[in-house]
């Protein structure tokens, strides 16, 4: 009998998170799980293919009733929560531990209090069976902040649907840059967009696009005046997105290993992106990496690939080579169920 597997997605709003929900979704089944998945009610919708049990959001409540019946309903051997930051599902987590033994997915480090409220979240995540985590810096939060043993945390890097061929630079009369996400100052597109007046000060020939919705699309049009700048809206299909590209920049102020990033090098792009995260140990020297929170660094990356077309070319070339080998999400689903593996033996020691 296949072991069960219940995940859980716990937020209002689209993100990496969901996408690697998504991947999850999609190959746990060839890899011998029995999956369901347990939706709050805004996403309900993005997951409809995937059959959820669908629930309040339980994000920003005290207690999340709801949610502990749909997942007891699925009987799971295990129970997957996706979590944003340390502090931000509680109520989910509570429920699932009180289910079955739990994993969490942790996308992102974040404040984890002090004093009582520190206490709070260190009980909450001695609860867990394991964690799992696709940066560094991530797991040596939990660890340090959470005291959460070191055995009991792993790093599984971030993967992508790569697809069989890559596009490449799309050779742009005048070079187009891109980038998308939420709309949001985590992303960092305004610093983007001061390194962008920078480059047009001097007269370099450039196009820009920035895709994604948040509720920073206002200021960030306003910043953009007068710019070579367009907001497309939101990007449902990231690939097709990506070919219209010559050059990918992530400017973000903070991530783990972010999925767009590793898109792009999959979709055989030259990649500008700030050293977030494991960005800079992940992709070596087959991307541009700056400082966080320099749009100078950022203006200076992409001025020298918009002036050189063979060595956007031939980085484009590189950063797909290495997404091959090292980013795709059927190797991540895969180290993704051998840790899952390793809790559903737990849960049957358990139960025992």
């Amino acid at each position: 009998m296949s072991p069960r597997i219940t995940l859980v997605s716990d937020t209002e709003t689209w993100g990496g998170a969901d996408v690697h929900l998504t991947a999850l979704l999609r190959r746990l089944p060839a890899l011998g799980w029995s999956v369901r998945l347990v939706c709050a009610e805004p996403l309900a919708a993005e997951h409809a293919a995937h059959d959820p049990l669908v629930v309040p959001l339980a994000r920003h409540t005290a207690e999340a009733p709801a949610m502990r019946a749909a997942i007891g309903a699925t009987a799971p051997d295990v129970v997957l929560v996706n979590l944003v930051d340390p502090g931000s599902n509680a109520a989910a987590v509570t429920a699932a531990q009180s289910v079955a033994p739990t994993v969490g997915v942790l996308h992102l480090v974040g404040d984890t209090g002090t004093g009582p409220r520190r206490e709070e979240l260190v009980a909450l995540y001695a609860g867990f069976a394991l964690l799992l985590t696709p940066a560094t810096e991530i797991r040596d939060q939990i660890v340090t902040d959470l005291r959460v043993p070191a055995d009991r945390v792993h790093v599984v890097p971030n993967g992508v649907d790569v697809p069989a061929v890559a596009a490449g630079p799309a050779g742009n009369p005048v070079p187009r840059v891109g980038t998308f996400g939420r709309l949001t100052p985590q992303k960092g597109f305004d610093l983007l967009l001061t390194a962008i007046r920078e480059l047009v000060d001097e007269g370099v020939e450039l196009d820009v696009v920035i895709g994604g919705a948040g509720r920073e699309e206002a200021s960030l049009r306003a910043a953009a005046a007068g710019l070579p700048v367009t907001f497309p809206g939101f990007v449902d299909d990231a690939y097709a997105f990506l070919r219209q590209l010559d050059v990918f920049c992530l400017s973000s102020r903070r991530e783990a290993l972010p999925l767009v990033l590793l898109e792009a090098m999959a979709a055989g792009l030259p990649c500008v992106s700030t050293a977030v995260g494991d960005v800079r140990t992940a992709v070596g020297d087959d991307a541009v990496v700056v400082p966080v929170e320099d749009p100078e660094a950022l203006a200076t990356a992409l001025r020298d690939l918009l002036a050189d077309p063979g060595r956007r070319a031939a980085l484009g070339q590189r950063a797909r080579e290495r997404a091959v080998r090292e980013f795709d999400a059927d190797l991540m689903a895969r180290r993704f169920s051998a840790v899952l593996t390793t809790a559903a033996a737990a849960a049957g020691g358990l139960a025992g």
